[in-house]
Order: C-alpha cells, then sequence, then structure tokens
C-alpha cells in the first residue's frame, strides 16, 4: 500500500496495519518518541541532580528534600495507573502529546515555586505525567515493530533515558562553571511543550492502526476501566506475578543500590573520587546493559533475561563480601549496573502477554512495584540498626532470586 493510500485510509477513519507502514514512518515515529522519552528523563531527574540547589532555594531540611522524591514517585505511580488506561481508551498517541504538555509545564512550574508546599505540588504533578510515559512509549512502539526486535528497540530506549541523565549533569557542570541560576535547567521543560504538537504529524494514529503481527481486534479498549480486565479469570495469577516480581525488582534495588555510597564509605573506607568512579562505571554498564538484554530478549526470549537477575544477585555478594580496591571495585559496579539492566525486556513483555488493546494498561504494571520501594529504605534502615549495613544490603540477594524465578515461571511470548 502507497503512503498516500495509507494516509487517505488514516484521514477516512479506516484501519491500516502497521506492517504497511513504511518503515521510514515507523523509524520516524519512534525517533519522535525518543526525543520525548529524552525530556522525560530530564524533567524525572531534576529531582536528585538539582536536589541541594532546590533545598537551598527553599530552606528545606534534608527530611523535607527527601520527601520531594517520594511524592514524585507517588505521582508516577498513580499516573502510570490512571492515564495508561487512558491511553488505551483514547489513543497513545493523543495522551503523548496531552502528557507531553502536562509535564513540560510541570518542569517549568518548578522555576517558579517559592515554598515547600508548592514543591510538593509541582513535584506530584510531574511525576504523575513523566509516570505515564513508560506505558505510553511501550504502547506506541510494540504497535510499530515486529516481536523479534521490540528487545532491542526497549534497550535503545534505555539508552536515551541514560543519555538524558548524562547530559543533564553535563549541563549542570557547565551552568555552575558559568556562574548561571540553576533554574536554567527547568526551562528544558519548555521544549517538550512544544514539540507536542508535532505528535500528531509523526505518530500514526494507533487508534486506527492494527499493532505489527496482531489478529483481528479491537485496537483500543473499549471498557471505562481497561485495568480490570488485567484481573479477569485466566490471567488474574499472572497479573499478580508479575506486580510481586516488579516490586521485588524495586526492594532489591532499594536495597542495595540505595545504600551502595554510604557502604562504600562508612563501611569499606572508599575515597569520594573511588565512590564516584564507581558509580560512573554502574552506569556506563547499564547503558551497555540495556543493549545487551535487550538483544538476548529478541535472540533467546523474554524470559532468557532473567538470568540477567540472578547473576546480578552474585554481584551483591561479591560487592559486600569479596576484597575491592578501587580498581576491581569499577569492574564490579560495571558488571552490576551490566545485568541489573535484564529488565530492560519487561516492557514490550507486558506489553505481548495482554491483548494489543491493553498494551499500556499492562506497562503500567512496572510502576505498580514503586509501593514496595516505597518501603524498602525505612525497612532496610531498621534491618541495618540491628543486624548492620552489610547485611540489609544482602537482601538484595533473596529478592533478585525470587524475582528470577517469577520471572521464569510466566509464559514466553517471542516464538521463533
Amino acid at each position: 500500500m502507497a503512503a498516500t493510500e495509507l494516509g487517505a485510509a488514516e484521514a477516512g477513519g479506516r484501519m491500516v496495519r502497521a506492517e504497511d507502514l513504511p518503515l521510514a514512518r515507523r523509524v520516524g515515529a519512534f525517533c519522535f518518541v525518543l526525543v520525548a522519552y529524552f525530556f522525560y528523563a530530564w524533567s524525572w531527574n531534576t529531582v536528585d541532580v538539582l536536589r541541594p540547589y532546590i533545598s537551598q532555594s527553599l530552606n528545606l531540611s534534608l527530611e523535607q528534600a527527601g520527601v520531594l522524591y517520594s511524592v514524585q514517585a507517588l505521582g508516577a505511580l498513580i499516573g502510570a495507573v490512571i492515564n495508561g488506561q487512558l491511553a488505551d481508551r483514547f489513543g497513545r498517541r493523543n495522551a503523548l502529546a496531552a502528557v507531553m504538555v502536562c509535564f513540560g509545564l510541570s518542569l517549568l512550574a518548578g522555576a517558579i515555586i517559592t515554598s515547600f508546599e508548592q514543591a510538593l505540588v509541582q513535584r506530584f504533578s510531574l511525576g504523575y505525567f513523566t509516570g505515564s510515559m513508560f506505558p505510553i512509549t511501550v504502547g506506541i512502539y510494540s504497535g510499530l515493530f515486529h516481536p523479534a526486535v521490540r528487545g532491542r528497540i526497549a534497550g535503545v530506549v534505555m539508552g536515551v533515558y541514560n543519555l538524558a541523565v548524562s547530559a543533564q549533569g553535563v549541563a549542570a557542570k557547565f551552568i555552575f562553571e558559568a556562574g548561571l541560576s540553576w533554574k536554567l535547567l527547568l526551562w528544558a521543560g519548555a521544549v517538550p511543550v512544544v514539540l507536542a504538537a508535532f505528535a500528531f504529524l509523526v505518530v500514526p494514529d494507533d487508534r486506527r492502526m492494527r499493532p505489527y503481527g496482531a489478529a483481528d481486534g479491537p485496537p483500543t479498549a473499549a471498557a471505562k476501566l481497561p485495568i480490570a480486565e488485567l484481573f479477569r479469570a485466566g490471567v488474574r495469577r499472572q497479573t499478580l506475578l508479575l506486580t510481586a516480581m516488579t516490586g521485588l525488582n524495586f526492594f532489591a534495588y532499594q536495597a542495595f543500590t540505595g545504600w551502595a555510597t554510604t557502604y562504600l564509605k562508612t563501611e569499606r573506607g572508599f575515597q569520594d573520587a573511588d565512590i564516584g568512579a564507581a558509580i560512573g562505571w554502574q552506569f556506563l554498564g547499564a547503558a551497555a546493559g540495556g543493549f545487551f538484554w535487550g538483544w538476548v530478549g529478541d535472540r533467546f526470549g523474554r524470559r532468557a533475561a532473567a538470568s540477567g537477575f540472578i547473576i546480578a544477585a552474585g554481584m551483591v555478594l561479591v560487592y559486600l563480601y569479596a576484597p575491592l580496591n578501587a580498581d576491581l571495585l569499577k569492574i564490579v559496579a560495571f558488571c552490576y549496573g551490566l545485568v541489573l539492566s535484564a529488565s530492560v525486556v519487561w516492557g514490550p513483555w507486558l506489553a505481548e502477554l495482554y491483548p494489543p488493546h491493553l498494551r499500556s494498561t499492562a506497562a503500567s504494571i512496572f510502576n505498580w512495584g514503586r509501593v514496595v520501594s516505597f518501603m524498602a529504605p525505612v525497612l532496610t534502615a531498621y534491618v541495618a540498626q540491628g543486624f548492620g549495613l552489610q547485611f540489609a544490603m544482602a537482601l538484595a540477594v533473596p529478592s533478585f532470586l525470587v524475582a528470577a524465578l517469577v520471572w521464569l515461571s510466566l509464559p514466553e511470548t517471542l516464538k521463533r
């Protein structure tokens, strides 16, 4: 089918197949999504990168500064659940454009707030809309491309996220060295606001497009609460297991990674420069791991990537108990980041485990596990007081292993 015929079909409300769209158009749509994802990652991470400057400008205590992240994470959880369903009902392209405008404006609002209360509202709003980006993005690219390449596509998406974090760090360094205001970093929110209108020109209307390789069926959800379909008979157990798996992942991450710098400094006596280098190498490992595990998921199946969590459990033990010098620490940190990225295949896998009209709602399951992450810092701190920080961080080992077992118990979606 020619591109002009496809355009006429979409304009006339007729259904088209994703595989009939020219590759250039599908790649162009994906590139637009990547740009939106870059600014989502930029917006989300301002809560960490700019924390000391936000705290200083608003005279916040350490506890208040920490609450800003918790509020943002809570907003992300709620936004993923609600907006994932709205995307499935009213179109993922439409949801993408709306969310880009809203999280852009929320980030810009951070430049004018003057109190802790206003910061809470701003961060909740930012979390609510940025939390929607993962399920919306998964819903779009999983409908545009063949299942055999979706893992690598997810790896590219993760790479863009890491690129945004790195770019924000570089931009912050340049701004501070130039003596400029840190609030200039918040003005990046204007970009997604301006670009949002182009979504209607670049991204195909998924309400008129049958997902790649999908059988006949509705492209969007008809139910008022699509999430209810995730708990119907036949898939309820699967949904609960997926929720437990993502929760264990978030708990393991918070139990180990959340305390890693504290442990290296207070328990192992590493210098600040060595700790910073280790974090940098972990970031590089995570970036490489996104591409590697995306390839593994496409080549050997989504469940094959569960081996990454098994290796991650072993890397935690090495990190905590093996004698390490500064050079070995970098290697271990890189390997830990590499295997931690195994969850990159969860995006396409979650979308494939359910009917196509539930792609974004299903992908939002990834964020449901954030409920556990709220409790992880408090629980691990309590355990650390009684048994030591090393033991508390080691709780990540059984968490990774159980998550891997749950992962392996669930259905494989990639058929070769």
